[in-house]
């Protein structure tokens, strides 16, 4: 088994004075990809902002490569490795897809010529804003950004969700690509149920802010009648996205 990659233990987090997580522990190993399962406003959101260090943890710990990051600026957990996907995009209407990649750029494998390789819808917008793009080219772009921060341990927020079809099969595609073939590590909040524990070696369920439920994947997807109790039969049974864009 691969080292841990990220160990989190005890971790309470919320907004203001509610209280979202209570106790969470989650470990991913270098490598491995993890599903984050739940119903609409059971705390997955709110761990993977809490990882980043955009909410801050009230108590517990969260370890990247054994380096204490539970009090770090989420700048500092970008040069730890840690990339997000945001669920909003987060994409600026006064930079061009260009200098959304430019600025994200850290050191590393990935660079704008791999970005466009990978989203070529991107590179024949390069020089247009934030705000002239789809839906689906800013969900590319914020795809492509955090690629460009040369993370070892990426963090998706519903990357799937309110797309057109044939974009998302290009990301499913690329998400594919980064667990089977790119080695990095994935945490991945998606409401697509079975297209997480098909990709992914490890799950958990959040049910309001707690960990009802871990084990592998490929167990969770084969237990129907758990998985009906835990999130609904309608996520699991949505169609799986496309491997192609045809």
């Amino acid at each position: 088994m691969p080292p841990d990659l990220l160990v989190v233990e005890g971790l309470v987090a919320g907004y203001g004075e509610d209280t979202v997580l209570h106790d969470v522990a989650v470990r991913v190993h270098a490598g491995g990809a993890l599903a984050v399962l739940g119903r609409n406003g059971a705390g997955k959101s709110t761990l993977l902002l809490t990882l980043m260090g955009h909410l801050r943890a009230r108590r517990g710990s969260i370890l990247m490569n054994g380096v204490d990051l539970t009090r770090a600026e989420p700048h500092r957990r970008v040069a730890a490795g840690i990339g997000w996907v945001p669920e909003g995009r987060d994409t600026f209407r006064s930079c061009t897809v260009d200098e959304h990649l430019a600025i994200a750029a850290r050191p590393g494998a990935w660079n704008r010529a791999r970005v466009y390789a990978m989203f070529p819808r991107l590179e024949e917008r390069r020089r247009n804003f934030g705000d002239q793009l789809s839906g689906g080219e800013q969900q590319m772009l914020a795809f492509g950004r955090a690629l460009m921060t040369n993370p070892t341990l990426l963090l998706m927020d519903e990357p799937l969700e309110g797309l057109a079809p044939v974009v998302v099969a290009e990301l499913a595609a690329a998400i594919r690509r980064l667990i089977a073939d790119e080695g990095m590590a994935i945490v991945l909040v998606e409401q697509h149920a079975r297209f997480a524990l098909e990709n992914t070696q490890q799950a958990i369920v959040l049910e309001r802010g707690r960990v009802v439920h871990r084990a592998p994947s490929a167990d969770l997807a084969a237990d129907e009648a758990l998985l009906d109790r835990l999130i609904g039969m309608r996520r699991l049974h949505q169609p799986a996205p496309s491997e192609s864009t045809s």
